[in-house]
């Protein structure tokens, strides 16, 4: 998987989080991003394949 260095994400950006959680991000707020789930292969469940992730806790894909 490549990342980019960016540290916030932007609309549209692919990001990776939660060990094989991967997302297209919807909205982008000061402090996190609203994602749409693309790819889960985790046992977690998001209500309506959206979340809300902190910048800190996620990385861009390129």
């Amino acid at each position: 998987m490549i990342f980019k260095n960016k540290k916030k994400a932007e609309i549209g950006d692919q990001i990776f989080f939660k060990n094989g959680v991967k997302g297209i991000v919807e909205k982008v707020y000061d402090n996190s991003v609203i994602t749409k789930i693309t790819e889960n292969n985790t046992e977690l469940e998001f209500k309506e394949n959206i979340t809300v992730i902190n910048h800190k806790n996620y990385q861009v894909l390129a």
